[in-house]
């Protein structure tokens, strides 16, 4: 009998131990509810709603009307959305991909010992990554005014180039949005690549030094593949946002962005066939197939960068 009460009482704090675990469990779900619901009613009911967006004739205001694939034939027979995409990727890689190599020259510069004033450095190469970009468009602004006397105009007059209307040329607006792109960024991708940098043993650069190592070649033997994790990121991340440039471009051409199509981005395509035209279809439709391409773009980048690194180590995929 004895026995039998042993046993029960042995149940009953097993059962009151498992309640436990089942209040923490509850507890626990409940600390992390909050960042799902918000992640639920801002980033994934959008998403889930553009897909069904697509592939429906909406302004914003009536009845939906169901017309299949026919939104995205609209986009892809459109000759300013190939314009767009074509500005895209050209604003992309003048704007991104300097900023990548200077971001890495500039981070090894600063993680020099003989290098003085590394705070002040820090802190001045980041800044344009937290000016405001009213801020930013208003500099740009004045420096690549179309009137001759503008900076931008006369820097170039004395290489014998003759004044540039920024704003409304062809050439002229992608370069100026470049350049802002590049500054603005660079700063931020070099404290990545800084981060990095300080992560590498300082005993390896002591190791090759002593085999008769110069600098050049311990940047491209040692500081190069131990940062390739970090090259790997910024490559995502740029070409991420790269593809998806708006403001740059809107605040600096201002009323004019959305009404020619020199600087006109894919995101500045969708923005213009929903508010300005209200047809949220083939916006839509448009969000889609940038998505496709920021994917592919970003695997693809991706995927260079990771395979030039295992083959520089021999290392089979």
């Amino acid at each position: 009998m004895e026995n039998v009460h042993k046993q029960a009482r042995a149940s009953t704090v097993k059962a009151k131990k498992l309640s436990e675990k089942k209040k923490d469990m509850i507890s626990g779900y409940l600390y992390v509810a909050p960042f799902f619901i918000v992640f639920g009613i801002i980033g994934l009911y959008p998403a889930i709603f553009s897909i069904v967006l697509a592939f429906q004739k909406w302004n914003g205001l009536g009845e939906m009307e169901f017309v299949g694939m026919n939104n995205f034939a609209i986009v892809l027979q459109d000759p300013l959305f190939w314009k767009s995409l074509y500005n895209t990727v050209l604003m992309g890689l003048m704007g991104t991909a300097p900023q990548l190599i200077v971001g890495i020259i500039l981070a090894y510069f600063l993680n020099m010992a003989v290098i003085r004033f590394t705070n002040f450095f820090r802190v001045t190469i980041f800044m344009p990554y937290i000016t405001s970009m009213v801020a930013v468009a208003l500099v740009f602004g004045v420096f690549f005014s179309s009137n001759e006397s503008a900076l931008a105009n006369y820097v170039i007059g004395w290489f014998g180039f003759d004044p540039v209307s920024w704003k409304t040329s062809e050439w002229g607006a992608k370069i100026a949005i470049s350049l802002m792109v590049f500054w603005r960024w660079v700063g931020y991708n070099t404290i990545i690549y800084l981060a990095g940098l300080q992560s590498i043993p300082k005993d390896l650069y002591e190791a090759a030094t002593i085999d008769g190592a110069n600098k050049v070649q311990q940047f491209f033997h040692i500081t190069i593949p131990l940062l390739k994790p970090f090259i790997v990121l910024t490559v995502f991340m740029s070409t991420v946002g790269a593809l998806q440039l708006f403001a740059e471009p809107t605040v600096f051409l201002g009323s004019s962005a959305f009404s020619r199509d020199e600087a006109m981005t894919v995101v500045m395509y969708l923005y213009r066939d929903a508010f300005n035209l209200g047809s949220f279809g083939t916006a839509s439709a448009t969000a889609v197939l940038l998505l496709i391409i920021i994917v592919g773009a970003a695997a693809l980048n991706t995927w260079l960068t990771s395979g030039a690194g295992s083959k520089k180590r021999g290392v089979k995929s």
